[in-house]
């Protein structure tokens, strides 16, 4: 009895202790958000600042590499936050949803990275600073076989480097 009780206080405890500020889906925009963060309560510099304050992510159309405003304005803020951060390194992965082959999504993931790391180079951020990776459709945000789900496959993340 002593077992049962003592594990029902300490899921209590657990269960208290979750943040229940969370966002809701969608906030944050094409930047994305950290469920449960509160704006600028994250440590300066990290992966949860850039994430909470900025935006790691942008979307694409499909089967499309280019930049749409939306995605400009979220680069232009992780270009002004890479320079305030300026030791900062970051990797830009290139995503897409399921659908094409495993090479043709590897090649559109890498179109992708590459025009996100040549717009924060041509914001001014350091070449060196700035690399990229495609993970073609190897790493969905969303699974599903619909176009919500897609649509959220159809990234780049900047990830701030360890």
């Amino acid at each position: 009895m002593f077992k049962k009780l003592l594990c029902l206080t300490a899921a209590l405890v657990l269960v208290s202790a979750c943040d229940t500020l969370g966002t809701s889906e969608g906030e944050g925009g094409a930047g994305g958000g950290a469920g449960g963060v509160a704006a600028g309560a994250a440590r300066p510099g990290t992966q949860e600042d850039m994430v909470v304050n900025v935006g790691d992510r942008v979307f694409f159309n499909l089967d499309q590499s280019d930049l749409s405003s939306e995605a400009q304005a979220t680069l232009d803020r992780q270009a002004a936050w890479l320079k305030k951060y300026p030791s900062t390194k970051v990797t830009v992965e290139g995503h897409c949803d399921e659908r094409g082959t495993r090479e043709y999504n590897l090649a559109l993931g890498e179109r992708r990275a590459t025009a996100v790391k040549n717009y924060l180079v041509a914001a001014g951020v350091a070449t060196a600073r700035v690399s990229t990776i495609s993970y073609g459709k190897e790493r969905p945000a969303v699974v599903g076989s619909n176009e919500a789900a897609w649509a959220q496959n159809r990234r780049s993340v900047t990830v701030v480097a360890q």
